[in-house]
């Protein structure tokens, strides 16, 4: 079987830049073969895809990417996380087996079916979840190698009103919530995303969702990988669910923008 196009894109930064944003879930895109092996109805699967899709976050990164005083790398999943979600351990580590969100979904986020309980997720984590997952391991190394370091900042965004897929949605919902890990985030890190994002509204911390993304290479391994990941609520800056981008996103991506050019270029982040 031939190997499929990329499913991601990296976009270069400037070569000193350490910052990777990574936008793993703001495509709509399933290919035809995947499409097939889906559950839902095209009425259906359009508003699943307007609940689970982080809309518009590919834009705040490219704008961000363009407003910071040093451009940093972005890595960009195409295709929709109902295909693979890239962000999910590929095995029983994955606390969100629980509700059918694995690696490979079967169920939606109102917890219906979405794929067979029995659907065999081997074949899409060969085709599209390692793939991806090397890639992001390569692109880490290359900020490693090229800077001493690397700073991961995920970028994503949750809806306003709690979804029933969500394991923790019963804490606060902020305009932006900072996830982090106690490894890989060090609180200077953390402290300059509440900075960036003062003028966006309230920023809370690790609610409703919490963590990081870091290849499993450099987790929980590799101090010289830091890693925050950022959640916008979408009504600050979209029309909920999956309806077009307003006002706040350019706020937004300046502020994404300030915490890019928080990160010092050279040289490893002070630990606290």
């Amino acid at each position: 079987m031939p190997q499929p196009a990329p499913s991601f894109d990296l976009l270069p930064g400037a070569a000193e830049s350490p910052v990777l944003l990574h936008v793993p879930h703001s495509a709509r895109a399933i290919p035809d073969d995947v499409r097939a092996g889906i559950l839902l109805d095209d009425a259906a699967l359009r508003l699943e895809l307007d609940h689970i899709t982080d809309a518009h976050t590919a834009r705040i990164a490219e704008r961000a990417a363009g407003l910071a005083s040093i451009t940093p790398w972005r890595f960009v999943n195409r295709l929709s996380r109902l295909v693979v979600d890239p962000e999910r351990f590929p095995d029983e580590r994955e606390e969100m087996l629980a509700v059918g969100m694995g690696a490979v979904y079967t169920r939606t986020t109102h917890r219906e079916e979405l794929r067979p309980a029995d659907a065999d997720p081997g074949p899409l984590v060969e085709r599209y979840f390692r793939p991806y997952a090397r890639a992001m391991t390569e692109a880490v190394a290359g900020r490693l190698a090229a800077t001493g370091r690397a700073v991961v900042i995920d970028v994503h965004s949750y809806p306003s009103q709690a979804l029933p897929y969500e394991l923790h949605g019963t804490g606060p919902r902020p305009p932006v919530c900072v996830g982090t890990d106690p490894f890989h985030t060090p609180p200077e890190l953390s402290e300059a995303a509440r900075s960036a994002f003062a003028g966006c509204g309230e920023t809370g911390l690790d609610s409703p969702f919490s963590g990081t993304y870091v290849p499993l290479e450099y987790y929980g391994r590799d101090r010289r990988v830091s890693a925050l990941m950022v959640e916008i609520r979408r009504d600050t800056y979209m029309t909920e669910p999956g309806g077009p981008a307003g006002p706040g996103l350019e706020r937004l991506a300046a502020a994404l923008a300030a915490l890019v050019d928080g990160v010092r270029p050279h040289g490893p982040m002070p630990r606290g």
